[in-house]
């Protein structure tokens, strides 16, 4: 019987230096999940003016957009009955025009594309 004994005093101060290692191994990731949280933290909290002034940057800048584009957007409200009138009118015109001179709208259209087409080439 004492050799179980001894046997099992063997292992149980294996065991202990197995758990010694493990626990070291254990605080040693600790640490370095704690130093590496801190870093983070440090780096957030250098950033974090950074980033408030650019958030800053992008509300002026869309500020001022919007307030630039309030203006355009009452005169397009006041004036756009005008525009849809002078569109309607200019296409009436040039339908009467086409009517009334077939060929000659087809040559205006050809020589119309063949310059586009050279500016576009």
């Amino acid at each position: 019987m004492e050799n179980k004994t001894t046997g099992f005093n063997n292992m149980s101060s294996s065991g202990t230096t197995a758990d010694t290692t493990i626990n070291k191994a254990q605080q040693g990731a600790h640490s370095a999940v704690d130093r590496a949280a801190n870093l983070a933290d440090e780096a957030a909290r250098r950033t974090k003016p950074a980033i408030d002034r650019v958030v800053g940057y992008a509300h002026d800048v869309v500020d001022k957009a919007a307030g630039a584009a309030a203006p355009a957007a009452d005169w397009l409200d006041a004036h756009g009955q005008d525009w849809r009138e002078t569109q309607e009118r200019l296409m009436a015109t040039t339908s009467e025009y086409v009517r009334a001179n077939p060929w000659k709208s087809i040559g205006i259209a050809v020589v119309a594309g063949a310059l586009i087409g050279r500016m576009v080439l």
